[in-house]
């Protein structure tokens, strides 16, 4: 039997850090099931969901013991359940892209909250404009509708969502995987 954990970690960037996770990983009879690594500013970060032979969860945070004493922060969670089927509803995949400034993700996170809608996972990331170099805020999100909800109801809450932090958003169909 195996336990699924919730694996993150932070700290500073360097050559050999996914290496040495991955091989503390393997040593155990785990497996990174799901990941995000990505260095932020100098620091690099990894959120994961691994699993590992249930008789071996507890030898894990002795296993990523080494990282802390080299200044990264690890944190082991066991997950509430164990994996779960994709939430019913239907997949769309929003990007947004406007000027950069406060409050862009707060503001389109809060139009869909507001009508039951769960962001499944979003990666966001600055870019300079074509002709400007002026910072440039870009979202892509992968959300789950409900069902139940009228597309015009939460497409029009999207949009004035987007008037409101002033930003273009482009939403198509995805598929869950």
């Amino acid at each position: 039997m195996r336990t699924d954990i919730v694996l993150t970690l932070t700290g500073p960037d360097r050559v050999g850090i996914v290496e040495d996770v991955s091989k503390a990983m393997l040593d155990l009879g785990g497996n990174i099931e799901t990941s995000r690594m990505a260095r932020l500013g100098g620091e690099f970060a990894i959120l994961a969901l691994v699993s590992v032979p249930s008789e071996r969860v507890d030898e894990l945070e002795a296993a990523l013991a080494h990282l802390s004493d080299e200044g990264y922060k690890v944190t082991t969670i066991r997950t509430r359940a164990a994996a779960q089927a994709a939430p019913a509803g239907t997949w769309y995949r929003i990007e947004v892209e406007g000027a950069d400034h406060e409050g862009i993700i707060q503001t389109i996170a809060h139009g869909l909250s507001q009508r039951g809608i769960n962001i499944e996972s979003a990666e966001t990331w600055t870019t300079g404009a074509p002709t400007t170099g002026q910072p440039l805020f870009c979202m892509t999100a992968l959300v789950v509708v409900p069902t139940s909800l009228e597309t015009s109801e939460w497409m029009a809450e999207l949009d004035e969502a987007g008037r409101e932090a002033n930003v273009d958003i482009t939403v198509a169909l995805a598929d869950k995987d």
